[in-house]
């Protein structure tokens, strides 16, 4: 049989193990056109969290009694089409399924003897062009200037900091466990990095790494981080918003500092983002994370779960901060 997680009900707050049920169906046939493919690796993302909602984000949401769907590392197991082959590896959108059959569309197929699978997730996938892109085309980055990242024990984060590195900016973390603070500096090449779960005063934390004041600030989590980190921001700084998780799971909206008169005064740029409006610069910036990665200038960590059963726990785990960079479920 076929196992296939689905939506079983939205949930209110942190989502919970029995927001998820995973059911079974026969395996299914690839018919003329299509392709039979197996997963290998699932990638599980804080987005994702909003898509269980029931209101419209920048993607519709899931439906209940549905199967979830995310980025993910598939074999061709079967294949009626020709422009695919079994054994070719392909990565995508497609649903939390074990099998599951396509007829291509979306599909991208990726070399296991060029880079590990479980990177065209992570740092040559949708993680490396959104740190690379949001802070290349928005905090348009100057040798020199100083570069804050929140979330930079995280996916996007750690990757977004090493790029600052490569661009000449004097880079700081905000990261939640001294274990993490020692990974971006140590690691990642971070200058410096704070722990914001036990720095009393975050705000003055923030003054301290950054005594020239902050130049671009890479938002992954919004909330009472960013205020500490707006209270240091310079004349003219940029802000690429690429996430808030630590508001998705708010069930009321939390009031925080007005932040227009730093905005107005300090005349500063502040601009969302998702990454697919800016897909006609992907193949550019896949080629050059690809050139970082293999002259070594680039790394990434990846937090491995293995069994597709443990899909939604590790999804979970997102929210609790166990991953140390990408959160990947191998099958």
């Amino acid at each position: 049989m076929n196992k296939v997680i689905i939506l079983n009900k939205r949930p209110h707050g942190k989502p919970a193990l029995s927001d998820f049920e995973i059911t079974n169906e026969e395996i299914p046939l690839a018919k003329d056109g299509a392709i039979l493919l197996k997963t290998v690796y699932v990638s599980v993302d804080p987005y994702l969290r909003g898509r269980m909602n029931d209101a419209k984000p920048y993607v519709p949401p899931f439906e209940l009694d549905k199967p979830i769907q995310s980025g993910i590392i598939a074999e061709v197991i079967e294949s009626k089409q020709e422009n695919f082959k079994k054994g070719d590896f392909v990565s995508g959108n497609l649903e939390w399924k074990e099998y599951q059959t396509s007829e291509g569309k979306g599909l991208h197929k990726v070399n296991q003897n060029e880079a590990k699978l479980s990177s065209y997730l992570g740092i040559l996938g949708m993680t490396g062009l959104t740190a690379y892109l949001g802070l290349t085309e928005i905090g348009l980055p100057k040798k020199g200037e100083t570069l804050i990242v929140s979330g930079a024990g995280g996916a996007v984060g750690t990757v977004a900091g090493q790029v600052g590195k490569l661009l000449g900016c004097k880079v700081v973390g905000i990261t939640g466990s001294d274990e993490k603070v020692d990974l971006l500096t140590s690691k990642f090449n971070f200058d410096h990095a704070v722990n914001y779960k036990t720095t009393p005063n975050l705000k003055e934390a923030v003054k301290s790494a950054c005594p020239k004041g902050v130049d671009i600030y890479f938002d992954n989590v919004g909330g009472e981080i960013s205020d500490a980190v707006l209270a240091n921001i310079n004349k003219y700084a940029r802000l690429p918003v690429c996430g808030a998780i630590s508001l998705y799971n708010k069930t009321e909206v939390p009031i925080g500092p007005r932040l227009q008169p730093i905005i107005l005064t300090k005349s500063v740029t502040i601009r969302g983002f998702i990454i697919g409006d800016l897909a006609e610069k992907f193949p550019a910036a896949t080629k050059q994370l690809t050139a970082w990665l293999k002259a070594d200038k680039l790394t990434f960590s990846e937090t491995i779960v293995e069994g597709f059963d443990n899909i939604p726990q590790a999804f979970i785990a997102l929210f609790e901060g166990k991953n140390k960079g990408k959160m990947i479920v191998k099958i």
